[in-house]
């Protein structure tokens, strides 16, 4: 049945136009008519939860056109939802510390991964250096193996703990262990 016709719960009687007659008093349920889609004038704003599209919002997305009837222009230094873009930033910052907060007590292999493709998503990327040489500017040296190879000397043996870069800011180094020669040089 649709929304706008509907029966009263009291004793009265159900009409198309979303009127009831309750005890010979008009009562208005809230529903809204088919007709009051159609008319151009809203009462309810636009950011709505539970506002319904118009046709002519519906046929504006549909061919991928931005409708904007009213001309109203989000302020300069501001974006589309009134939100100044420093306090996006800080916003994001939080949430991406959240989350790596998050990652470092996840005891489940597939939340820890869930939660990293998902700061990828958004430009965090995982810093995993095995193999790569040591580079204190990039790296923190947890601890140091042994080995007898010249080849192996000054690389990354292990990753520690992850690291996270956020684009091109380090959010935080990984922390590394560093192969070391042993004996004469």
């Amino acid at each position: 049945m649709a929304s706008w016709f509907r029966r009263s719960k009291r004793s009265g009687t159900a009409t198309a136009d979303g009127v009831d007659s309750v005890d010979g008093v008009d009562v208005d349920d809230g529903a809204v008519t088919a007709e009051e889609l159609t008319e151009g004038e809203r009462s309810d704003p636009p950011t709505s939860p539970t506002r319904l599209p118009t046709a002519a919002e519906l046929a504006a997305y549909d061919a991928g056109t931005d409708l904007d009837p009213g001309g109203t222009e989000p302020e300069a230094g501001t974006s589309e939802h009134g939100v100044e873009p420093d306090q996006v930033s800080t916003d994001r910052q939080a949430l991406i510390q959240l989350c790596l907060y998050a990652l470092d007590r996840a005891r489940s292999s597939g939340v820890a991964e869930r939660i990293e493709h998902g700061l990828a998503d958004v430009g965090v990327r995982a810093l995993r250096p095995d193999g790569e040489r040591f580079d204190p500017a990039v790296h923190e040296a947890g601890a140091t193996v042994a080995t007898e190879d010249v080849t192996l000397d000054g690389f990354v043996a292990e990753t520690e703990v992850v690291g996270f870069a956020d684009r091109d800011r380090m959010l935080r180094p990984p922390i590394v262990t560093v192969y070391t020669r042993n004996g004469p040089r």
